[in-house]
């Protein structure tokens, strides 16, 4: 003999138990600084009884006519986000700034592993952050532009309508490079985040300018190359140590007339990859060798080094990037922001030998 199923509890069975109106009782469930404290217990109370879970979600965000949810988009894979203490600390400053107003935050990959535009275009954002991703001509960010979801960017691209959250990139490594041209260095290499997503590693040649590539890699390089002139660069792959040491292997691996007395990496996990490539060859850090990096990240693991390197505000950053979405659904205009940035000498830089 089958056993009829008990009806499935609703809203408005939990309000008549509660003896308080439909109305009311969602109100509790959205915490309402209406509904007072002993009427929003006893809600809580008969939907506990009858095991009522809440309201539906999904209903609630097609009543609102949002999904609730902001898309980040990073650089690269979920894992390199994870790794990279920089992409962390932006992470944490979006969450922060999100949370307060309730709203979820999808993280999404860069060029490798992202959703195919069809599958993209079909995720329900209320809003996106291309957070560490700035790679000029992002079909990405273009085709939500046109889709009209309120964007902002973290870096670039500079792309018109969409809201700019940056830093004084390009003094800040130049202010850098003038310093350690100060010290007397002159014979120097630098080493590069990818210029785009498709697993390239080696020398940059002369037509690199006219490639799609990423803001930030341009402005780290340009600020070099106003210093030094255009001094040799070699693009890595992805943004990690292991990558800088490959750099830093093919850099330093070369004799002592012409190996760099200066190296300088255009992140500190870059820089990190050079410096362990450095103590695989024997050379001494700075008195064989010199290197900088950029970001100002939190490397404990290098004590007693001391990055030389361009300190960002990434966490503050991250909090303006969240700030500026919630007053674009407000439906607000926020302000691009350029936040300053600032030069940090620590052990790794010296006086050329």
């Amino acid at each position: 003999m089958a056993v009829a199923a008990h009806p499935r509890p609703t809203l408005a069975s939990v309000a008549a138990r509660a003896n308080v109106s439909p109305s009311t009782a969602s109100l509790a469930f959205a915490g309402s600084p209406k509904v007072a404290a002993e009427t929003r217990e006893r809600v809580f109370t008969a939907a506990r009884e009858l095991g009522y879970a809440g309201p539906d979600p999904l209903a609630a965000s097609l009543r609102r006519g949002r999904s609730g949810v902001v898309g980040a988009f990073i650089g690269e894979r979920l894992l390199y986000a994870f790794r990279d203490p920089v992409a962390v600390q932006l992470l944490d400053g979006i969450a922060e700034g999100l949370g307060p107003h309730g709203v979820g935050l999808l993280l999404l990959p860069g060029d490798t592993g992202r959703p195919g535009l069809e599958q993209l275009g079909r995720i329900p954002l209320d809003a996106a952050i291309f957070a560490t991703c700035g790679q000029e001509g992002d079909p990405a960010l273009e085709l939500l532009h046109q889709r009209g979801v309120p964007l902002v960017a973290l870096d670039g691209p500079v792309v018109d309508g969409v809201t700019l959250i940056d830093i004084e990139e390009l003094s800040g490594i130049t202010e850098l490079a003038r310093e350690l041209h100060r010290l007397g260095h002159r014979r120097v290499a630098t080493v590069t985040m990818p210029l785009r997503l498709d697993g390239t590693r080696g020398w940059i040649d002369d037509g690199w300018r006219t490639r799609n590539h990423y803001r930030d890699v341009r402005h780290r390089l340009d600020g070099v190359f106003e210093v030094f002139g255009r001094v040799p660069a070699i693009e890595t792959a992805s943004n990690s140590v292991d990558e800088g040491a490959i750099a830093g292997r093919i850099v330093l691996d070369v004799p002592a007339d012409s190996r760099p007395t200066l190296v300088m990496a255009q992140s500190d996990i870059l820089a990190a990859g050079v410096l362990r490539a450095a103590r695989e060859l024997g050379l001494r850090v700075p008195e064989d060798v010199s290197i900088a990096g950029f970001d100002g990240a939190d490397l404990p693991w290098l004590a007693p080094e001391l990055l030389s390197t361009v300190v960002q505000p990434s966490d503050e950053k991250g909090r303006l990037g969240a700030a500026a979405v919630m007053e674009l659904l407000a439906g607000g205009q926020p302000a691009d922001r350029t936040l300053p940035v600032r030069v940090r000498i620590g052990t790794t830089t010296g006086p050329p030998p």
